[in-house]
């Protein structure tokens, strides 16, 4: 009987049901130039990545982007209390990567960069799926 019990455990803990809560698709804020777009997380290995899906000009209209398809989230640690941290974020209009940090808050998801001391404000990116 340990054993069933045992094994119904494990088989529980390892469904899917199980998603994190940082997983899904976030509109980023708008960059300088009024540009933003929706990247999708998911897990890659035993951290999250983002990958750039859609790209929308100033007027939120889906244009053609080079950045699509380019991971924007890299290997970012969840740890307590909605922070993922310890990755890299990868900002288009800069062309930069920064060593990154992921603040969750409900369906909103606070993002910030830094290199060499000097961080950026990534904004506030916006759950829509």
């Amino acid at each position: 009987m340990k054993r069933f019990l045992w094994c119904a455990a494990l088989l529980w803990l390892g469904t899917p049901g199980w998603a994190d809560q940082v997983e899904g698709i976030w509109r980023t804020s708008k960059d300088y130039d009024g540009y933003s777009g929706d990247v999708e997380i998911r897990p890659c290995g035993p951290a999250f990545c983002g990958i750039l899906i859609r790209a929308f000009d100033r007027r939120d209209q889906e244009v053609f982007s080079e950045s699509v398809g380019k991971m924007i989230v890299i290997d970012m640690v969840a740890y307590p209390d909605g922070l993922y941290d310890d990755g890299q974020v990868y900002s288009p209009d800069s062309d930069k990567t920064y060593n990154g940090e992921l603040r969750l808050s409900g369906d909103k998801l606070k993002v910030r960069g830094c290199v060499l001391g000097i961080c950026r404000n990534g904004g506030i990116w916006r759950r829509i799926k």
